[in-house]
């Protein structure tokens, strides 16, 4: 079991260590513009270069060399942890705007590293820095103590303050990233303090599952961080599904009010979502408010008695009950659009016969915009139906 354990730990190193470089690149753009997230992003960024320099291959070539340069190699490894440890603390301060535990943070890393230097400095000569199963740790007790300090406060602090807020926060994506960083960090403070009992008593029962634990801490750290990204794709994909949906019904209705656009349109569906006119993230509330201001002008040229006789219609071919609403209203606009493109004259504005739903007069009020979105993608698949193509009210007069 102990073999297995240790051999799964050696074979997620190397994408543990891919995965969190992604992680870091993907996310730097954003992250050091932001001083909320600067933090987590430095802490993830210089644990991924750590645990480059710990990657068997790495120690191996290492090794390989003169002692001088393992010793290197090792000392910048542990240093790198070090502020690794401190940037944890400064995002920990960060989050509960902690102004003196950021001063804290800082000065800590200054102080260990400083200490450790000192401590290497002053040991006999030796190479590589390790714990060894039997004997004296390299380069000394005391060194392997204070580093093992650095990283159990600065764990121990993360995980109360992730598990702390994850649970209050009212944002998704906020609480799974704490929930995801702080499970990371736990499982690193589980790795540092098997070496404790290492340094101290000579204890090795866990050692085979600890490079697993570093392996999957570095996997969720890097989900952590990503968190933000995945979301956004995940508005970015249901924004461009629902302006692909809209645009059929969006088309056909800015077609006859075109001074409804605020940008000049692409010339097709695809174009338009590749190489929108607006930004991208504003795209969707464009469709919207255009759609909606196109209503309401259309709204004009709606024949008195024409709603009545729609939702009969729709009631009278089986359309379901929660989309008769949005059927109706298509009938309706399918109508009106005729009338506009016909050059008939519309009725005063002061006595519409369009009563527009409920979820609509919310929105323009200020309501939830998705759900007008929703509501209008109804309104956009029961316009292409044969239900709205088959409505001719008897009224209708060209």
């Amino acid at each position: 079991m102990a073999a297995e354990l240790a051999a799964a730990g050696d074979w997620l190193a190397v994408p543990s260590v891919v995965c969190l470089w992604i992680a870091v690149l993907i996310r730097a753009p954003g992250a050091l513009r932001s001083p909320e997230q600067r933090g987590l992003w430095l802490a993830v960024a210089t644990a991924a270069a750590a645990m480059t320099l710990n990657l068997p291959a790495v120690i191996t070539y290492a090794m390989s060399r003169e002692p001088s340069y393992a010793h290197t190699v090792g000392l910048v490894r542990n240093l790198i942890g070090v502020l690794s440890a401190g940037a944890v603390l400064y995002f920990v301060a960060a989050a509960t705007r902690g102004r003196r535990l950021q001063l804290a943070s800082w000065a800590g890393t200054v102080l260990w590293f400083a200490v450790l230097i000192t401590l290497d400095a002053t040991a006999p000569d030796h190479g590589t820095h390790t714990i060894p199963p039997t004997g004296t740790p390299v380069p000394s007790l005391a060194y392997w103590l204070v580093l093992i300090s650095a990283h159990l406060i600065a764990n121990t602090v993360c995980v109360f303050v992730c598990w702390r807020y994850g649970r209050r926060s009212e944002s998704r994506a906020l609480a799974l990233g704490l929930r995801l960083f702080g499970l990371g960090t736990a499982l690193a403070w589980v790795f540092w303090f098997a070496y404790l009992l290492k340094a101290l008593f000579g204890s090795t029962w866990a050692l085979p599952a600890l490079p697993l634990m570093m392996n999957l801490h570095g996997l969720l750290r890097a989900a952590a961080i990503l968190v933000p990204t995945v979301f956004a794709l995940r508005r970015t994909l249901a924004d461009t599904a629902t302006a692909w949906r809209l645009w059929p019904l969006w088309r056909d209705l800015v077609q006859a009010v075109p001074y409804v656009v605020l940008t000049e349109p692409r010339t097709g569906r695809l174009l338009e979502l590749l190489w929108p006119p607006v930004p991208r993230n504003l795209l969707v509330y464009r469709k919207v408010i255009e759609t909606r201001d196109a209503i309401l002008i259309l709204g004009e040229y709606v024949t008195p008695g024409v709603p009545e006789l729609a939702r009969g219609h729709v009631a009278g071919t089986g359309v379901p009950e929660q989309r008769r609403t949005a059927a109706a209203l298509a009938c309706v606009l399918k109508e009106a659009r005729r009338a506009k493109l016909a050059g008939l004259p519309g009725q005063p504005p002061r006595a519409p016969a369009l009563d527009l739903p409920a979820v609509m007069r919310g929105s323009a009020e200020g309501g939830d915009l998705e759900d007008e979105a929703r509501f209008l993608v109804d309104v956009a698949q029961a316009y292409a139906s044969p239900t709205a193509a088959a409505f001719a009210p008897a009224t209708r007069t060209a």
